[in-house]
């Protein structure tokens, strides 16, 4: 029992363990948006099926020792994947669509290793059904769920503020080869046991209809579809909070272990009430924008924990004998797969907006209303109303999102809005660019206003500064086009380049703002990573280069490292300034910049402005220059303050960074 044990604890562990390891490694190639975490959980369930799907094959078609030789020898094979180490050569080379080469890459990268680790947990259970017929075997599942869930807490608390990135992937590969060891000897011990009394009997338990695993399927696409909803919902819509992506993954997994450890956390008379309560009060909330970031947050985890609950326990309450325990996993596996692609590839395409999280609550209050139907007529009258009343505030929030908006579109980078704001007050009135719940610019709509900078970048904001004491003929660089403000700048003979990775910007911002159009500056845009453009660029030369790419739904590390310092430093000219935006309401980025401006050798000052004006914006600059008196020009100098360190902090670089550190 304690080999079987090891062996699946090990597998969990390491089954999650990498999905953070190989996606943080992979991040600075598209980007750093929160879509490549999504895609690589895409690709991660599919592999997860892939496996359940060779196990239940295994079990049910080939001999034990067969089965033992044929998983032998692909544990040996995936040795040679090992260390799992990404190819550069999957770097992106423009703004092509990146789903397709990301999925490549982690195949060619971790394809094999996971896929042996998928099939660890549905394999090994049913040796261990076999060996002991009378003994719980879904207790093992939780187990598992435990291990992953300790794997995915102890990634951001214990292993990435210690270890490199490549650390990381070859501690995990020395992992993986114990782990074949552990599995090797529990295949070769499944041969040697002998079945205990009761093996006959459990093997005649009846196979289970379609309808059933129907049910197994639908209950498990719904728990990745809100899992997958309610993340998008917190780090696109609410806060860009780092690390929310990891507390609805937690507690979709708890909810795992809690129903099937089997001591009866799930009761359907108590959760049946407490779903129809949560779902209507997150259907209520939708369209309250004045509800407050914390309590939405927390309310959000909450109706996904009773929702998660409702889902799984549901399902270990279906749960079949041990004998069909191999296609039961591979249903779930499978409802797993086709959550997970109905938000991630499905709804970015087909909807504008994050809509699949309202939708995602009508579907629950069906199912519920489905799982009691033989209960007694309150129960399901509730149900119903309880969907009449969420069906109603759903479509009231897309006319809510709909309204006063002049455009709304979505991509793989997330939903892009322009509203009009004000619109009632002519000289007030004015178009804003929302990224998910970030404000990525303003325009005023007047003729004679159309000019003005906005938001976080007034004339007094660290940026405007330098741009304002800039002489004719000036070269600026600037990461981020937003809606183009910086343009505003712009005089005869100047030259504007602007990097965007994502194309929809690039569109939205020539379409429904001029500042691009009537910038005195010749424009240059560049789609793609600004970071890999800038890299395979001939030196450029600016006078200022602007990195403002942080005030958007995930935080693009590799932008902030002393690598990415050493690629804008060889596009400068002598007494040029990078500028970084580092405003944001949840962490500190400037002692982060002053910690790779330090090790360069360059000195950094911050620019911070609380402007009292109207259509601007408080903000946060840091400048950096090759000599103190650079930043000390008129218009700057008096302006700035020395920038408060964090002790013990380090320089990031590409291979190593903790946003933990920075949290505010």
């Amino acid at each position: 029992m304690l080999l079987y044990a090891l062996t699946l604890w090990a597998g969990a562990f390491l089954l999650f363990l990498l999905q953070p390891i190989i996606a943080k490694q992979i991040l600075p190639w598209f980007g750093g948006t929160a879509a490549v975490w999504t895609t690589c959980l895409v690709f991660f369930q599919g592999l997860l099926f892939a496996g359940y799907a060779y196990a239940d094959w295994t079990v049910r078609r080939l001999p034990a020792r067969r089965q033992a030789a044929l998983h032998g020898a692909l544990l040996l094979a995936s040795l040679a994947c090992l260390p799992i180490i990404p190819d550069p050569g999957w770097k992106p080379a423009g703004p092509e669509d990146p789903g397709g080469r990301i999925l490549g890459l982690l195949a060619a990268t971790v394809g094999l290793p996971y896929f042996l680790l998928a099939t660890t947990g549905p394999l090994v259970q049913a040796w261990f059904a076999r060996s002991f017929p009378a003994a719980t075997v879904y207790r093992l599942f939780a187990l598992s769920n435990l291990a992953s869930l300790l794997a995915l807490l102890a990634y951001p608390l214990l292993i990435e503020p210690w270890w490199t990135t490549r650390l990381q992937s070859r501690a995990w590969s020395w992992g993986y080869g114990a782990f074949a060891l552990l599995c090797g000897a529990a295949a070769l011990y499944s041969l040697r046991a002998k079945p205990a009394p009761g093996a006959e009997e459990a093997a005649a338990a009846p196979s289970p209809g379609w309808r059933e695993q129907a049910a197994w399927l639908l209950l498990a696409a719904m728990g990745t579809l809100m899992l997958l909803a309610v993340t998008n919902r917190l780090t696109q819509d609410l806060a860009s909070v780092p690390f929310l992506w990891i507390l609805p993954l937690a507690i979709y997994l708890l909810t795992f272990i809690l129903c099937f450890e089997g001591r009866g956390w799930y009761r359907r008379e108590a959760f049946i009430w407490l779903l129809l309560v949560t779902v209507v009060a997150l259907a209520w909330t939708l369209n309250l924008g004045n509800l407050g970031a914390a309590v939405a947050i927390a309310l959000n985890l909450i109706g996904l924990f009773v929702m998660c609950m409702f889902f799984h326990g549901e399902l270990a309450a279906r749960k079949p004998a041990p004998r069909h325990l191999t296609r039961f996993y591979l249903m779930v596996s499978l409802g797993g797969v086709l959550g997970g692609m109905a938000v991630a590839l499905v709804a970015v395409r087909v909807f504008q907006a994050n809509y699949e999280f309202g939708l995602g609550l009508m579907a629950t209050l069906a199912l519920a209303a489905w799982a009691v139907r033989r209960w007694a007529l309150p129960a399901s009258l509730a149900a119903v109303a309880a969907a009449g009343l969420g069906t109603f505030h759903v479509f009231e929030h897309m006319d809510y999102l709909g309204r006063d908006t002049r455009t709304m579109a979505r991509d793989f980078y997330g939903t892009l809005r322009v509203k009009e704001v004000d619109a009632d007050k002519p000289r007030h009135a004015r178009l804003r660019l929302l990224h998910g719940a970030t404000i990525h610019g303003e325009q005023y709509l007047a003729a004679d206003r159309q000019g003005e900078p906005t938001t976080y970048y007034g004339p007094t904001s660290g940026v405007g500064r330098v741009l304002k004491g800039m002489g004719p003929g000036s070269r600026v660089g600037v990461i981020g086009l937003g809606t183009g403000t910086l343009a505003a700048y712009g005089r005869p003979g100047d030259v504007y380049r602007f990097y965007d990775i994502d194309p929809l910007v690039a569109a939205v911002a020539s379409r429904d703002f001029r500042y691009l159009e009537a910038s005195g500056a010749r424009i240059e845009q560049v789609l793609g990573d600004a970071r890999l453009a800038l890299e395979r660029e001939p030196p450029q030369g600016y006078d200022l280069l602007v990195v403002d790419a942080f005030a958007s739904d995930s935080i693009p590390v590799h932008l902030i490292t002393r690598e990415a310092m050493a690629v804008y430093w060889r596009h400068m000219k002598p007494g040029g300034i990078v500028a970084f935006h580092v405003s944001n309401r949840y962490l500190r980025l400037a002692p982060v910049v002053g910690g790779i401006a330090d090790d360069a050798r360059l000195a950094a000052v911050l620019v911070q402005d609380d402007p009292v004006a109207s259509g601007l914006f408080r903000s946060d600059w840091v400048l950096v220059a090759r000599g103190r008196d650079v930043l000390e020009r008129p218009g700057i100098a008096g302006f700035t303050t020395p920038i408060e360190r964090i002790p013990g902090l380090g320089v990031w670089t590409d291979d190593f960074n903790n946003l933990l550190r920075v949290l505010k």
